[in-house]
C-alpha cells in the first residue's frame, strides 16, 4: 500500500506529536492511562464511534464487538479510542428518535472536531442512528466507516415464522378483531424478536444499513450479515482493518460521495422495496455532501426500477433469508445494468469491483427485473393542493383497489385526538372513508413520529376491513404496511394546506397520476388556514426550542437548518 501521508501529516500529530507544553501534557495522560509512548505515537488515531446502550437491544452486541473493531484497528498498526454517544433506541426513545436524529449528527461531527483522531468507525443500525452517524461523518469529512449492527434472527410462533413490525401490527388487527387469543399474543411477544441486532424486514434500519453499502460507506456485503452470525465480528475486525488503511490513503466521504452513489442509493431503495423513512435521510445526506438530491429523484428511481428483494412487508422473506440468498451484493450484481459501477467505496475499489460475480442462491428471495414482485416502484411521490410540496406513499405495501380512490375524509386533529376516537362503537366511519392525520410533522409531532400507519377502526376490523386510505404529515415504521399516504408538506402545523381538510371533505387519490387532491378551491383553502390555530406546542428552552426554530420540512431532509451545505469548519486550535 503505498500511503499518501505520513505520520506527520496526520491529524493526531498536532495533539501528540509536536514539542511544546499541550503535547507534553495530551502524551503524559495518555501515560497516565497506562499507554506507553509507542502505543500510539506516529500511528493512526481510530475514533470508534459506539452508540451501545443497555436500552438499545439492536445494538446490544456493540458492548463486545467494540473489542472485534478495536483488534483489527490494533492489527493493522492504529490506535483505537472508544468514544461513547448518545444511543437511539427505536422501540424506547419519545416522542421519536427522529427528533434527535440530528442532535447525533451533531454529536458525531464534535467528537471527531474535538479529539485528536485521525478517522473513524461508525458503529449503527437501529434506523436513525446510521444516517446520523454518516451526516456527522460527511460534515467532518475525515476518513470513515460504518460497521452495520446486522439484522436480528428470524422471528417464531407456533412453527409460523414472524418479522419483526410487520407481523406485529397484523396479528394486532387480527387480535382487535378478536380472531387471536390474549394467550397466543403472549407467545407471540416472546417469539418475535429472538435475538440481538435490528428488525429482519426490510424496515428501516435494513434500508438504511442497505444504503450505506451502495453509497460505499461500509466493506462489501457487511449490511446483509446478520448480528448473531460468527462471520459479523469478522466483518468488525475487518472493518477496524480498513479504516487503517483509509486514514494512511486520505479516503474521505467527500471522495466517495457522488451524485452516481446517490443514484445508485435510489435505484437500490426501489429494488429493495425500502422504507420511506429513507427519503429525508437520504435527502439529508446529499445536502450536507454538497449534493441536491429530492423527491423528484425519488420518483424517477421509482418508475425505472421495481421491487425486485421478496422481503416483507412487501413481499415474503426476512433478512436472514436475503443473506443466505446472496446479500445486497447478490442483488447489486444482478441490477448492474441500472447501476453507476464507477463509484468509489470505502475499501479503495469501485462498487463495480465489490459486486464483479457475486452469486444468487435463491432467485425467488432476490429475483430479477423480469419477475419483480412489484413492477410498478415501490415509492410514489404525490402533488396536489394537499400536498404541494409533495407526500410519499409505498404502493407495494398497500392494497391493490387503493391505488386510485376518492373517499370522505374522517379527520383527526392531532394523535391523541386520533387515539380517543378511533375503536368508537358510534364512529362514523365506513371502508371508503380516509382517514387523516393533522399535527403529526417535523415541528407539529414534534419531530414527525411514526404515526403514519394509523389504526383501522375497530369496528371496521370485526366487518374484515384489513387496509384503508390514510393521509399524514407523519411517518411510519418501515415494518408498517398498508395504504398510507405520508410526509405530507408543508406540514398542517405551520399552517399547510392538510391543515384546512375537514371531516367530510372528498379526497381523490390516483397513484398511478401521482395526485391527491381536496375538493375545495383554493380559495377555500385560504379561508379556513386564516382561521386555523395549531396546538400549543411551545419549548420554553433547550433541545425541543432549537429543534422547533430550526428543522426543515420532510420534502428537505428534516436537517436543522444551520446544519446543510459543505461550508468549511477550521479545527480547533491548540493552546
Amino acid at each position: 500500500m503505498e500511503r499518501k501521508k505520513t505520520p506527520e501529516q496526520l491529524r493526531s500529530h498536532r495533539w501528540f506529536g509536536v514539542e511544546d507544553l499541550r503535547a507534553f501534557g495530551h502524551r503524559s495522560r495518555m501515560l497516565q492511562m497506562g499507554y506507553s509512548i509507542d502505543d500510539f505515537k506516529g500511528k493512526p488515531i481510530v475514533a470508534i464511534v459506539n452508540t451501545w446502550s443497555d436500552i438499545n437491544p439492536c445494538h446490544a452486541h456493540f458492548k463486545n464487538r467494540v473489542e472485534d473493531v478495536k483488534r483489527g484497528i490494533l492489527q493493522a498498526g492504529g490506535f483505537p479510542v472508544e468514544l461513547p454517544a448518545i444511543s437511539l433506541a427505536e422501540t424506547y426513545v419519545k416522542p421519536t428518535t427522529m427528533f434527535y436524529r440530528n442532535l447525533l449528527a451533531m454529536e458525531t461531527e464534535e467528537l471527531l472536531r474535538s479529539h485528536p483522531v485521525d478517522g473513524v468507525v461508525l458503529m449503527g443500525g437501529c434506523d436513525k442512528t446510521t444516517p446520523a452517524l454518516l451526516m456527522g461523518a460527511i460534515s467532518m469529512n475525515l476518513p470513515a466507516i460504518l460497521m452495520p449492527a446486522g439484522p436480528m434472527l428470524r422471528g417464531n410462533w407456533g412453527g409460523k415464522t414472524l418479522g419483526s413490525g410487520s407481523d406485529v401490527w397484523k396479528y394486532w388487527a387480527e387480535k382487535e378483531a378478536g380472531n387471536i387469543s390474549q394467550a397466543q399474543w403472549e407467545e407471540m411477544e416472546a417469539g418475535i424478536a429472538r435475538s440481538y441486532g435490528h428488525c429482519m424486514t426490510m424496515g428501516t434500519a435494513s434500508t438504511l444499513t442497505s444504503l450505506a453499502e451502495t453509497l460505499g460507506f461500509t466493506l462489501p456485503n457487511a449490511s446483509s450479515i446478520p448480528a448473531p452470525d460468527s462471520g459479523h465480528p469478522r466483518m468488525a475486525a475487518n472493518t477496524g482493518k480498513q479504516i487503517v488503511e483509509m486514514i494512511w490513503q486520505d479516503r474521505k466521504p467527500s471522495d466517495v460521495l457522488t451524485r452516481g452513489s446517490f443514484e445508485n442509493a435510489l435505484t437500490v431503495q426501489m429494488a429493495l422495496g425500502g422504507s420511506t423513512n429513507a427519503i429525508p435521510h437520504l435527502i439529508a445526506m446529499s445536502k450536507r455532501a454538497g449534493l441536491d438530491i429530492g423527491l423528484k429523484d425519488f420518483e424517477a428511481a421509482s418508475r425505472r426500477m421495481g421491487v425486485i428483494a421478496n422481503l416483507r412487508p412487501s413481499g415474503e422473506f426476512l433478512m436472514e433469508d436475503f443473506f443466505y440468498a446472496g446479500g445486497l451484493i447478490g442483488l447489486l450484481e444482478n441490477i448492474r445494468p441500472h447501476l453507476d459501477t464507477d463509484c468509489m467505496t470505502v475499501n479503495g475499489k469501485t462498487l463495480g469491483d465489490n459486486i464483479a460475480g457475486a452469486p444468487i442462491y435463491n432467485a425467488d428471495v432476490i429475483r430479477g427485473t423480469e419477475n419483480a414482485i412489484y413492477s410498478a416502484g415501490a415509492t410514489a411521490v404525490l402533488y396536489g393542493n394537499i400536498a404541494p410540496r409533495g407526500c410519499v406513499m409505498k404502493p407495494s405495501a398497500a392494497d391493490p383497489r387503493l391505488l386510485k380512490h376518492t373517499g370522505p375524509a374522517l379527520v383527526f386533529r392531532d394523535y391523541n385526538d386520533m387515539n380517543a376516537q378511533i375503536n368508537r362503537d358510534d364512529l362514523d366511519v365506513t371502508a371508503e372513508h380516509i382517514l387523516v392525520l393533522q399535527n403529526a410533522g417535523p415541528v407539529g409531532g414534534p419531530g414527525m413520529p411514526e404515526w403514519g400507519m394509523l389504526p383501522i377502526p375497530k369496528k371496521l376490523l370485526k366487518e374484515g376491513v384489513r387496509d384503508m386510505l390514510r393521509i399524514s404529515d407523519a411517518r411510519m415504521s418501515g415494518t408498517s404496511y398498508g395504504a398510507c399516504i405520508l410526509h405530507v408538506a408543508p406540514e398542517s402545523y405551520i399552517g399547510g394546506p392538510l391543515a384546512a381538510v375537514q371531516t367530510g371533505d372528498m379526497i381523490s387519490v390516483d397513484i398511478e397520476n401521482r395526485s391527491i387532491h381536496v375538493e375545495l378551491s383554493d380559495d377555500e383553502i385560504k379561508s379556513r388556514l386564516t382561521q386555523w390555530n395549531p396546538p400549543s406546542r411551545d419549548y420554553g428552552r433547550g433541545y425541543g426550542r432549537m429543534y422547533a426554530n430550526h428543522i426543515t420540512q420532510a420534502d428537505e431532509g428534516c436537517d436543522f437548518d444551520f446544519l446543510t451545505g459543505t461550508a468549511p469548519i477550521e479545527d480547533p486550535e491548540i493552546h
